[in-house]
């Protein structure tokens, strides 16, 4: 290793270290700030050439005297040291512990930026993921090496949905082992120790793998934390052969550091002053999900994004859209009403779910019985709209019906409790409950296998309200 030590910094800004006159550094090389005061500080290279050097300081460039500021370049990517041990344990954004326990010592070491993977070794993704919520089972089946995001809004229970899918999500085949990799950028303490309580209450905590950036950490530091987290994924994965789940919260602050960055460096400005490379920043770390053939492991990604002032057009939410196989969408109509887990069914979709539910899967009518409730309840979002122009009491007998079927969809299959993990059984029979609500002839998208096997007949539910 040829390390180099410098005391040329010009300018320092938004967490930017401008050097000049340093020869012979290559990009992503990791740097060791030493200021005046002989604290440490972590950064890497993040533009080179012959007359200007740029450093990315993950703990920020605050309080440094450029005059007795030293740089020394390790002529060594940034690495996270990885072993077995990283179960259980909760890491800063840099992989630094933030649980008072001792670093993590290990002589093996990965590149936080991963490495390339040939598409052609991609196997395809498959099997069924259970997360124990309707919404996602039953409608937007999540299966194991999707990239599934969950677009959200300011003030929506997103971290909570967040924690719920970490405690409860589970592949059904038994014998397979999963892990969890859970990371948060810009949360409030608050949330912080919401989420470390709650997986240590609840005993998943040993199966998962923490990184933390709270509000009040260095904005930069959120740009290294996803590398950090994939990096950790991948040597459970592929090293350690488990299924790992991804869970990463909030996806708009790393932009929102990512365009701090990039107004510092002086990039031209695109969509909302977003660079122009969100698309392909975004995509380096979604790609980095997914199943390899001829390997064990997998690693299945669940981004979390608040959408700024609920705009599913804003660049955030549109690129990440492009990249993903689907999405999640809360809705702040349902979360107004007190349903949880508020999940807004009509935008919401997986464009996998086709390749993990069914007879080998779930359960045999499972994607008919989605279809159905899609359809059955998108037929009663138009009666809802007829009747609030013309009124209840001009509709007719099974339009009654649908909006019967409408409000116990949202409230009994939709609304869950906080604590509670259904099974994919569960959840297809509280459909079919539903579904039962309505005549069987306006089930036209299941078998008569299935209405013969399934569907029960209730008496009238408009004359039981009425």
């Amino acid at each position: 290793m040829r390390e180099k030590e410098y005391r040329l910094a010009s300018a320092a800004r938004g967490g930017l270290l401008f050097m000049r006159g340093v020869p012979n550094v290559a990009f992503a090389d990791r740097v060791v700030v030493r200021d005046y005061r002989g604290r440490l500080r972590n950064g890497q290279v993040i533009r080179t050439s012959e007359d200007l050097v740029l450093i990315q300081v993950l703990e920020g460039v605050d309080d440094l005297d450029l005059e007795r500021t030293w740089v020394r370049f390790l002529d060594e990517p940034v690495e996270l040291p990885v072993s077995p041990s990283l179960l259980g344990r909760i890491f800063n954004g840099t992989g630094l512990p933030r649980d008072n326990r001792p670093k993590l010592i290990s002589n093996l070491r990965r590149n936080v930026n991963g490495s390339p993977v040939n598409p052609a070794a991609r196997a395809y993704p498959r099997e069924f993921i259970q997360t124990g919520i309707s919404t996602i089972d039953g409608l937007n089946s999540l299966v194991r090496g999707q990239k599934l995001p969950i677009f959200s809004g300011s003030g929506l229970p997103h971290n909570r949905l967040a924690a719920q899918i970490v405690r409860q999500a589970r592949l059904l085949s038994g014998d397979a082992q999963f892990a969890v990799v859970f990371a948060a950028m810009g949360v409030s303490y608050a949330d912080a120790r919401f989420f470390e309580e709650d997986f240590e209450s609840s005993g998943v905590l040993g199966n998962v793998v923490m990184f933390i950036n709270r509000a009040d950490d260095p904005p930069i530091e959120r740009l290294i934390l996803p590398r950090t987290a994939l990096t950790a994924a991948e040597y459970l994965a592929y090293d350690l052969e488990l299924h790992v789940l991804v869970v990463m919260t909030d996806m708009t602050h790393y932009a929102e550091a990512l365009r701090e960055v990039a107004t510092a460096k002086g990039d031209v400005p695109s969509r909302k002053g977003y660079p122009g490379y969100l698309y392909s920043d975004l995509a380096e770390l979604y790609e980095r999900a997914g199943r390899i053939k001829n390997r064990h492991g997998s690693i299945t990604f669940v981004p979390i994004l608040s959408m700024p002032s609920d705009d599913i057009t804003h660049p955030i939410p549109d690129l990440t859209g492009y990249i993903t196989e689907g999405q999640i969408v809360l809705s702040r109509e349902l979360h107004n009403q007190g349903v949880y887990p508020p999940v807004n069914i009509s935008p919401s979709l997986s464009r996998l779910m086709k390749d993990g539910v069914g007879k080998d899967f779930t359960r045999e009518d499972h994607p008919r019985v989605a279809s159905q409730l899609y359809a059955s309840y998108s037929r009663a979002q138009e009666i809802r709209n007829l009747a609030s122009i013309i009124g209840e009491g001009d509709l007719s007998e099974t339009d009654r019906r649908y909006l019967v079927f409408a409000e116990r969809f949202e409230t009994q299959f939709v609304g869950q409790r906080e604590d509670e993990d259904r099974s994919i059984t569960e959840t297809l029979n509280i459909a079919w409950d539903l579904l039962s609500l309505l005549p069987p002839e306006l089930l036209s998208r299941v078998r008569e296998g299935d209405i013969a096997k399934y569907y029960h007949a209730e008496v009238s539910p408009v004359a039981h309200e009425a």
